[in-house]
């Protein structure tokens, strides 16, 4: 096929999510290798977000594809209620990576329904029906994910579920309170969730779900002392913490999952995207050993046909063995901190950025119209003029592609990335923002 004929199906015959239909113009890629995409022209660009944050290994991974060709070799499918060799051995891995109180792992098809499951675990086990989760958060677009994503994307499944309570994230950035420390903040916010879990309830609550480090929604890293704090209120009140690893997770912090950055145990930790790279879907709730035991005696009332997918699992054996016999983690926190590098250097030199936040190869640039007043470059779930959208354009014609959210820009490159191809690359970001500069301000 042609890229024409490839594009001209796309846009007849697929509806393309969180897009106006009339406006989509898709880029028609060949091939992909590494970090590298394809055009038909054999044009080169750069996967500068991980596709959805979720190619940590790049493409064309040869270990991962030989493992599903293997498994696909034996059979493709059985029901979740045989045993399949794949199953147990990636279920048995993941918990060995996992902190010592977890017990068990139940296989989704991918994040939202990982989210979904946990949600109704948490209810089950604790009896109780409300559950947390931030406004600046995205878990899923099915029905109880879209719930408990606080940002706009929630709006289409409003009227909502009952039970689901939003709170603030700790986005210091932009509190109008000045904190003299990151332990002051975080006293803040525990305390400001602590009384909002007694006003609805406490013997209410039955999880508080937080993404460990808020993705899409501005890579906001929570200020020292945050996790453990919220940790604290899970133990004195008997609530389950949850955390939703599904963007953060396998290595993508330097740490094989976020929450290890920050000396805390949750109780369930979600997870799918690097898991696989997204080569077959694959998503799954770990639980620690207390609520493991307990459905020993009580029914698990979830369930799905593609539960512990066989060709999903033996994509996520080799995967997760490739993170540790390449010790992909130690790779990301070198990288990473040249990565922080150049995103330090754009927020010293550029007016349009604001701030820039960052972990590992996991980083938002924050644009604004001033660095002072902190307005940002375009007005919170608003964009009139289309102005993100022209800069994320801008960048994929230099051919770094990645995609923006609200005011900021994702920077999320596959976990394999060089140095030498990351300041190759933040070279074209630099050459865009001081068009951002000149055009924007």
């Amino acid at each position: 096929m042609t890229r024409e004929e490839v594009v001209r199906k796309h846009k007849m015959y697929n509806l393309q999510s969180w897009s106006v239909q009339g406006k989509i113009n898709p880029k028609a890629i060949k091939k992909a290798e590494g970090i590298y995409l394809y055009d038909y022209d054999g044009q080169r660009y750069s996967d500068m977000s991980s596709q959805l944050v979720n190619m940590n290994l790049g493409h064309g991974n040869k270990e991962i594809v030989e493992a599903i060709r293997e498994q696909a070799g034996k059979f493709c499918y059985m029901a979740p209620s045989y045993a399949v060799e794949s199953r147990g051995n990636l279920a048995e891995l993941i918990i060995k990576l996992m902190p010592d109180n977890m017990g068990k792992v139940f296989f989704t098809n991918a994040g939202a329904d990982a989210n979904e499951n946990a949600i109704k675990i948490a209810r089950m086990y604790t009896g109780r029906q409300k559950i947390f989760s931030r406004y600046r958060s995205y878990h899923g677009s099915t029905y109880g994910a879209a719930n408990l994503t606080g940002e706009p994307r929630r709006y289409p499944s409003e009227p909502g579920i009952p039970g689901f309570v939003h709170f603030f994230d700790p986005y210091v950035y932009r509190e109008k309170i000045t904190f003299e420390s990151e332990e002051e903040a975080s006293r803040f916010y525990v305390e400001k969730l602590r009384e909002q879990i007694l006003y609805e309830g406490a013997d209410n609550v039955a999880a508080i779900v937080m993404e460990t480090i808020t993705g899409s929604n501005g890579v906001i890293i929570p200020p020292k002392g945050y996790l453990p704090g919220v940790r604290k209120l899970c133990d004195e009140y008997g609530i389950l913490m949850i955390c939703d690893e599904v963007m953060t997770g396998w290595c993508r912090t330097g740490k094989m999952f976020a929450f290890e950055n920050f000396g805390v145990k949750p109780d369930l930790v979600t997870f799918a995207k690097g898991v696989t790279c997204g080569y077959v879907p694959l998503g799954g709730v770990a639980v620690s050993k207390r609520i493991a035991s307990y459905f020993d005696d009580h029914a698990l009332l979830c369930g799905l046909t593609y539960s512990g997918h066989p060709l999903a699992c033996a994509a996520g054996v080799a995967c997760v063995n490739y993170y540790l016999e390449h010790d992909i983690a130690a790779h990301v926190r070198a990288v990473g901190a040249v990565l922080g590098e150049e995103l330090e250097e754009c927020k010293k030199r550029f007016a349009c950025v604001g701030d820039v936040r960052y972990i590992g190869l996991f980083s938002a640039v924050e644009l604004v119209k001033d660095k002072e007043t902190k307005e940002a470059l375009v007005p919170y779930g608003k964009d009139p003029q289309g102005i993100m959208g022209k800069i994320i354009g801008m960048l994929a014609q230099r051919g770094f592609m990645t995609y923006s959210h609200e005011n900021m820009i994702i920077v999320a490159p596959p976990l394999i990335i060089t140095e030498g191809q990351l300041r190759e690359e933040m070279e074209k970001m630099k050459e865009v923002l001081d068009i951002v500069d000149k055009e924007f301000l």
